[in-house]
């Protein structure tokens, strides 16, 4: 069982709950932690828990038969997904792989469908994320077409400030060049120059080990 204090500081979502949902929430949810490059889960496995970021950074990303490797989405901290797998009962259709040290918040699927069954605020949640996912999905569709290696970055990091996905998260996310790379799908080397341009337009600053964003709106437009 989880911490009160911890489950709203990991969890947007738990602080519109009633009491008692907010104690049967708590009850269902455990916490693991993976090493930087651990497999979290691959493609057909049954990872049954609802799964929230509490610390580190997650990429998750499909593998074609051919071995064409795909980034779907980077999550950091305060990110909860796989609630379509939970609510089906299937395999895990994407790959999961730790970035960084990284802390999971499970919630057992019981506890999940206990919510989904009786919480009207954690409905409400569930459909604004549904949204979210959704949006992002079709906007990766049209980047992976249209857009140079530099439109790439500047939409996955305005993804990682997504103001929905991540209510709480301030303008500045502790992420190396390399990491950036692995989830735009590009070498560090590309990513850094990205970055430059991007900086030199005002839409963000990169600091030692981070990136600051200036501009969320024009970051998530810029097309180069």
């Amino acid at each position: 069982m989880i911490a009160p204090e911890e489950l709203r500081a990991i969890a947007a979502w738990s602080r519109d709950l009633t009491q008692p949902e907010f104690d049967e929430a708590r009850r269902g949810v455990s916490l693991k932690t993976y090493g930087k490059g651990s497999n979290i889960c691959h493609v057909g496995d049954r990872l049954e828990s609802w799964t929230g970021v509490a610390e580190g950074l997650v990429k998750m990303s499909t593998t074609s038969k051919t071995g064409k490797s795909a980034t779907l989405a980077g999550m950091r901290a305060g990110a909860w997904f796989g609630e379509g797998t939970v609510i089906k009962a299937e395999p895990r259709r994407y790959e999961l792989v730790a970035l960084r040290e990284t802390r999971l918040a499970l919630m057992r699927r019981s506890t999940f469908l206990w919510l989904f069954e009786h919480s009207a605020a954690f409905n409400r949640f569930l459909v604004h994320q549904f949204n979210e996912r959704l949006a992002q999905f079709i906007a990766l569709a049209e980047t992976e077409r249209t857009l140079d290696s530099t439109g790439r970055l500047a939409r996955n990091l305005a993804w990682l400030f997504n103001p929905i996905l991540y209510p709480d998260q301030d303008k500045t996310l502790a992420i190396s060049q390399e990491e950036l790379g692995l989830l735009a799908g590009m070498s560090r080397q590309i990513a850094n120059q990205g970055l430059a341009k991007l900086e030199a337009l005002g839409l963000l600053e990169v600091g030692h080990g981070s990136v600051t964003i200036k501009d969320l709106e024009r970051l998530a437009r810029y097309e180069g």
